[in-house]
């Protein structure tokens, strides 16, 4: 197997786990991880992206806190705007990855009730052990947050190598003024997303859909 196919085989491997077991990810598994992923590419080598990673109580204290918040009503206040909107084919692969969840979760489209309590399941950070908070600096704007986007790539792919189960959550950042408070993220740092990872219950429905994507003819626009 060459490398690209090894590199392949990671790629298609990877999904975004939405049932994790309890079980705890050792620390040497955790470091290893971001031992991998700190060799993506940054402008002029800044490596702007920081990594907050809770464990034990420090999961429960933070997936209470923000569902808390969530329950609550507590008006999002995102350190980066959120898009503008989806439209054309952005829309669509939107709209057919929620249909697919609630498919497999057996929740009619009409079903509001039961939607809202599976999109609540992002705050209680679908049961994982850990989650890591991924934040980079106010300074770097737009362009270390770029940087910092492949650092997240490259951490799930790093983490599906060695078994790893992951979902990243940009919806975590909505409430970025609590997850600095909780914690101890300085005011100058952006919170970007955050990564929920554990060992994932593959018995559990939401696991048993995968995404589509898009074809090199969708992606590529060729200038001869």
């Amino acid at each position: 197997m060459t490398q690209y196919d090894t590199l392949t085989a990671i790629l298609r491997a990877r999904y975004s786990c939405r049932a994790f077991r309890p079980d705890p990810v050792p620390d040497e598994t955790i470091e290893q991880i971001v031992t991998a992923a700190r060799h993506v590419p940054s402008w002029c080598n800044a490596q702007p992206w920081q990594v907050s990673v809770t464990r034990g109580a420090a999961t429960d204290r933070f997936r209470d806190a923000l569902s808390r918040a969530a329950a609550e009503g507590t008006p999002p206040a995102p350190d980066l705007d959120w898009p503008k909107g989806y439209s054309g084919a952005y829309a669509e692969r939107r709209r057919t990855c929620g249909f697919q969840l609630y498919d497999a979760l057996g929740i009619e489209k009409s079903d509001r009730k039961a939607r809202m309590a599976q999109m609540l399941r992002n705050y209680a950070l679908f049961d994982a052990p850990h989650v890591a908070i991924i934040h980079s600096p106010d300074e770097l704007g737009a362009y270390g947050a770029m940087d910092t986007g492949g650092f997240v790539t490259a951490f799930t792919l790093a983490a599906t190598a060695l078994g790893v189960a992951t979902i990243p959550q940009a919806a975590i950042a909505a409430y970025a003024p609590l997850v600095k408070e909780l914690l101890g993220i300085g005011a100058d740092r952006l919170v970007l997303c955050a990564i929920s990872f554990g060992y994932a219950d593959e018995d559990a429905p939401a696991n048993r859909f995968r995404t589509e994507r898009a074809t090199p003819a969708d992606i590529i626009d060729w200038q001869d």
